[in-house]
């Protein structure tokens, strides 16, 4: 795809598989600012970017293009020692101005007010990018303010302290904003409030292995890097507080050590969980533990990952013909969409500018790229905490997520079918393909059907996870729920086990307590351009490929192979899947990597072809490989 701005010639010397450099960051973030600001009010306070509004109206859309552009241009001058080539910083003080100056008003630049988060939530979200904005640039823009609109502009972030956020990492906004306007000698009992309040927070929502739960529920995903990780360690680094360096770092670099592989051989990050939109914000978790120091990774790693994301996405049509992120994956897609989502939520893709924090003479701009973890060798990484099983093939870069422990269910809601959400509830994930829609089959996914009605998953409880030498396992159970007829069947559960070897993953599901006529399938991988197997192993009696027209983010038409098999009471049932790239186009019949599946009591064991073994257990549950 051609993008329509100017970057510098590849230096594939420096940096060989993506051949970008800080110069080509630096370009991008350029290119991207210029052309929203085609857009904007006469006097900037809204970036009134083309395209359907979200949920939240067309001038909250207004400030959310002024605000997410307003960070990447704030770690772009931060990050050029305040040089701004542009005259960025002019525009951006001018619309602080105007928006601030009748907030609340219906004019042509007036900002909405921050109110609580099911009121008018949006304008909080934002605040935390105009603070922190303000915050970055602060000695060349905050301080050339003159008095009165420094207050109007506090006036207005202050609503953020005084309202109810999101119960997720929400409450990061006001701590980002207490942050600014402390480090901007304006602190009070408020702003200690709202960061006592969300560093609070985040010690209950920690879980371990390096992740969070967005919020007090099992939600995990994305938003651990580019929130949960970020505003703390930014804060932090550019605060110099360093206790809470020294007690957020070190979950900072172990979640690196297993999110690292999550970005397949091609950059693409994987596509998992809600506002994917965001693109390569996904590598701000990877570009902030470069800049503070607090990662595992080597610089030319560090690098490799985020330049590789970012080219990802520029190659694919991330960026319109008019040189506006477009609210997709790829191109423009609207099953990848929230709600929220609207013409300038993509420029939260903004966070991955974080990187431009290293100064040009930092190891990150100056080593030579080393390849991503998952152009290494074969790797299984269980993290037990949030219930992932991650696998990786470096023949092909596929990298692809098990999903044992993170739904999308807040703890005060039931379970309902019409709740599905289709980047939680699936089995797997992967950086090569996507869910398919909500009304097309369901991939990668075990349906129970009574009178006709096929089951989706939601509220997911995990029951561990392991690895050993060259695999790994995660397990998970739930309770079907149906959009048809009765809501639940009593005592019907699903109990998954998936386990990773190479680029086979064998599944194995105990359905307990099924009525009298259901009957069970079972999904793979849905791509029309890659390989994708599901080989029955033991208890179905059913096998076909079916279309789902609607497509993936990834492909506009796909197949989904399927496996069904009639059950009643309990029935255990194993499979094999595998997902391959041209690179793994050798690899032979699936199916004969494993021997035999000897039935045992209450579960099984799987013999594979290299003299390996399986033994699963359901009561009580174990796995161990033999």
């Amino acid at each position: 795809m051609t993008i329509p701005f100017e970057l510098p010639q590849d230096d594939r010397e420096l940096s060989s598989s993506t051949g970008y450099t800080r110069a080509h960051w630096e370009a991008v973030a350029d290119g991207l600012l210029g052309a929203a600001w085609r857009w904007a009010t006469p006097r900037g306070a809204l970036l009134d970017l083309p395209g359907r509004p979200s949920a939240s109206g067309v001038r909250s859309d207004g400030l959310e293009g002024y605000a997410r552009t307003f960070l990447a241009a704030g770690f772009r001058v931060a990050g050029a020692g305040g040089k701004d080539p542009h005259g960025l910083l002019d525009r951006y003080a001018e619309g602080l101005a105007a928006g601030t100056a009748t907030p609340g008003r219906d004019d042509a630049e007036s900002w909405p007010l921050i109110l609580d988060h099911h009121v008018q939530g949006q304008p909080m979200v934002e605040s935390a990018s105009v603070a922190l904005g303000l915050m970055l640039t602060r000695p060349w823009l905050w301080d050339r303010l003159d008095d009165g609109v420094r207050d109007r502009a506090e006036a207005w972030l202050r609503g953020a302290l005084t309202h109810t956020p999101a119960p997720n990492n929400w409450y990061l906004f006001p701590f980002m904003v207490a942050s600014f306007l402390e480090s901007a000698g304006r602190g009070d009992a408020d702003t200690a409030r709202a960061k006592e309040r969300a560093l609070g927070l985040m010690e209950t929502w920690y879980r371990g292995d390096g992740w969070y739960a967005d919020g007090d529920g099992r939600a995990f995903d994305h938003y651990n890097g580019w929130a949960l990780h970020l505003y703390p360690m930014l804060h932090a680094h550019l605060t110099g507080d360093t206790a809470l360096a020294d007690r957020f770092g070190p979950r900072l670099r172990e979640h690196l050590e297993g999110f690292s592989l999550l970005f397949g051989g091609d950059g693409a990050p994987l596509h998992f969980g809600r506002s994917l939109t965001y693109r390569f914000a996904a590598s701000a978790a990877v570009g902030v533990g470069a800049v503070t120091g607090h990662t595992p990774l080597s610089p030319g790693t560090s690098r490799r990952l985020i330049s590789g994301s970012l080219r990802y996405f520029l190659d694919r049509g991330g960026v319109t013909d008019q040189g506006l992120l477009s609210l997709g994956w790829h191109g423009p897609h609207p099953a990848t969409l929230q709600n929220y989502s609207g013409p300038a939520s993509p420029y939260w893709a903004s966070k991955g500018f974080v990187a431009l924090l290293a100064p040009e003479d930092d190891p990150l701009w100056t080593a030579r790229e080393e390849p991503a973890p998952s152009e290494g060798p074969d790797r299984v990484v269980a993290l037990p905490a949030p219930g992932l099983l991650v696998q990786s093939t470096g023949a092909d870069g596929i990298v692809r997520l098990h999903n044992h422990g993170s739904d999308h269910v807040r703890p005060h809601e039931g379970e309902c079918a019409a709740q599905e959400d289709i980047h939680y509830g699936r089995h797997a994930y992967s950086t090569h393909t996507g869910p398919t829609a909500r009304t097309n089959v369901a991939d990668n996914h075990l349906a129970v059907e009574v009178a006709g009605a096929a089951s989706v998953r939601r509220r997911i409880e995990p029951l561990g996870a392991g690895q050993g030498d060259g695999w790994g396992w995660a397990a998970s159970r739930h309770r079907p729920v149906f959009a048809a007829g009765a809501p639940m069947v009593p005592g019907l559960r699903v109990e998954s086990v998936t386990v990773a070897r190479g680029r086979h993953e064998l599944r194995v599901h105990r359905v307990v307590g099924a009525p009298h006529g259901a009957r069970v399938t079972l999904t793979g991988w849905a791509t029309d351009a890659l390989r994708s197997e599901l080989t029955a192993l033991h208890g179905w009696d059913g096998r076909d490929a079916v279309r789902a027209p609607e497509g993936t983010a990834y492909e506009p038409w796909v197949r989904v192979p399927r496996l069904a098999a009639r059950v009643e009471g309990t029935l255990i049932l194993a499979a094999l899947a595998s997902l391959g790239g041209p690179g793994a186009e050798d690899g032979g019949d699936p199916a004969d990597a494993v021997t035999a599946v000897e039935p045992g009591d209450g579960g099984l064991r799987v013999r594979w072809a290299d003299g390996a073994s399986t033994v699963i257990a359901f009561d009580p549950l174990e796995v161990r490989g033999e």
